[in-house]
């Protein structure tokens, strides 16, 4: 079937569709490896999964598939410079950043999401690979997302600018 459309016209539609923005690893010969993947959701709840879409020809992808398993950093809004920073072709996207292994995957110190997955299965899609994942290990903090729509970074939420009680409050509120 042939598109009736344009390839521009297709960018510039999902262009204006927010989504999640996180950073994928994985290692390989005790070396980390990691890029910034915006095509990443929930898939199931039970068991809980994940997806994420890679580029075939990305060197995160090749070593996915050659170790079983990734690691799925989810961005705080503050964090556009770090997305910036993976997303860059050839540099040293480690260096000079707070990161360690956590389940044998590199997992990055400021990220307020972490996710240790096992591939499932790796489906066709064009030119990307859709990896389904199994969740083995999740920890989160609290705090607004990074989500990328219409070609820039920002956040949907309003999460970090409502006023918080404190626990006392939440006590005393509880006891009327």
């Amino acid at each position: 079937m042939v598109p009736s459309f344009g390839e521009q016209a297709f960018r510039d539609l999902m262009a204006g569709v927010c989504a999640p923005v996180t950073i994928v690893t994985a290692t390989a010969e005790g070396l980390p490896y990691g890029t910034t993947v915006s095509a990443f959701a929930s898939l199931s709840l039970r068991p809980p999964m994940v997806t994420v879409a890679l580029d075939r020809a990305s060197q995160v992808l090749s070593r996915i598939t050659a170790t079983g398993r990734f690691g799925v950093n989810v961005l705080a809004r503050t964090q556009d410079d770090l997305a910036l920073g993976f997303a860059r072709r050839g540099a040293d996207r480690f260096a000079g950043v707070d990161w360690h292994f956590d389940h044998g995957l590199p997992r990055l110190g400021s990220a307020p999401g972490w996710l240790a997955c096992e591939v499932t299965e790796a489906v066709e899609g064009g030119d990307h690979l859709l990896v389904l994942g199994s969740v083995t290990h999740a920890e989160t903090t609290p705090a607004a997302p990074l989500v990328y729509g219409h070609r820039t970074f920002g956040t949907h939420s309003a999460f970090a600018d409502r006023p918080r009680r404190t626990i006392g409050e939440l006590v005393a509120a509880c006891a009327r």
